[in-house]
């Protein structure tokens, strides 16, 4: 005889939200609440320093293109142009692994690992954190200098502008710092951080409390976004960048994936106009690769899409529309 429908569903239910809960211990700790918990960054090294000078091809970063933090440093880089001077190794999410594997065989080889979590055993063996990216790596003493992309991104700004091709563009200057750190701190925990505490939480509480915080902060920013072309007036500055990279994913990850479904970016008169005038900057665009966003979170968050299958649209032909905001 079949099995009657509603102890097969209580029984699957059951074992689902078992397994569910095991692999999301691991890839996004909760506290008691069922609040995701971001981990802390472990290495925190500046350039430059005593032991680590500045210096052209010396440093190099390690990335993910469907990664919203290491896109950060890729940004920075490309506007700085510093191109030639910071060498860039792409890693890709292994979803049967549940970690970053290196792209190239030829760069696997020459680094002696194919996977992100041997390549900080490598660098620091007692190392036993999650191995994260973007790195920035000291090729001349096999260091990870910093695997935070906050800082890394104060570093690439600051650190290289001998080699840089627009060494006169500041995007963290000092006469608006305070604003900026300001700026950062509120963008990180409600934004940055809140779309994936969305997309992360373990509990009904906590993703509501998550999703209200994640729109009340965009929809106070689209309302700021009317009078002044920038987050701190009509400079473009770190805080920009750190914002525009959550809402280039927002429209094809989150707002499916992570539940973030309240409003698209492209329903804001002034957020959506603000994505398109820095998407449209020169170089910025070769640094959204969008397949690859949506390959890396569709494709490898097996908790949040066990299917795997990974979505055709939205339509993204409009980054490239008029945006009129530098009239501002």
């Amino acid at each position: 005889m079949a099995l009657p429908p509603s102890f097969l569903i209580r029984t699957v239910k059951t074992v689902w939200t078992t397994l569910w809960r095991t692999m999301m211990s691991q890839m996004a700790p909760r506290d008691k609440s069922g609040s995701y918990q971001r981990p802390e960054s472990i290495f925190c090294d500046r350039i430059p320093s005593e032991h680590f000078p500045a210096a052209a091809q010396r440093y190099h970063l390690i990335v993910g293109m469907g990664c919203p933090w290491a896109h950060r440093t890729l940004i920075v880089r490309v506007l700085k142009g510093l191109e030639k001077a910071i060498p860039v190794t792409v890693v890709s999410p292994s979803g049967d692994e549940g970690c970053w594997v290196f792209d190239s065989p030829s760069q696997s080889a020459s680094l002696g690992c194919r996977t992100m979590p041997q390549f900080y055993a490598k660098a620091h063996p007692d190392y036993r954190g999650r191995a994260t990216v973007p790195v920035l790596w000291d090729s001349q003493t096999n260091t990870i200098i910093n695997n935070e992309s906050a800082q890394i991104i104060e570093i690439i700004n600051s650190a290289f502008n001998i080699w840089a091709n627009q060494s006169e563009l500041d995007l963290y200057p000092v006469d608006i710092k305070a604003e900026i750190d300001k700026s950062n701190s509120h963008i990180y925990t409600s934004i940055n951080n809140g779309v994936y505490s969305c997309g992360f939480a373990q509990t009904q509480t906590a993703y509501e409390k998550a999703c209200h915080q994640l729109f009340t902060a965009l929809d106070n920013i689209d309302t700021k976004l009317a009078t002044q072309r920038y987050l701190c007036g009509n400079t473009l500055t770190l805080a920009d960048i750190r914002l525009f990279t959550t809402l280039i994913r927002f429209d094809v990850a989150y707002y499916g994936l992570f539940k973030c479904n309240v409003r698209r970016i492209a329903e804001y008169k002034h957020l959506s106009s603000y994505v398109r005038d820095i998407y449209q900057l020169p170089g910025i665009a070769n640094t959204c690769d969008i397949t690859a966003i949506k390959r890396d979170y569709f494709g490898n968050l097996f908790p949040l899409n066990p299917g795997g299958i990974i979505p055709l649209g939205p339509d993204l032909d409009n980054l490239l529309a008029p945006h009129q905001r530098d009239s501002m």
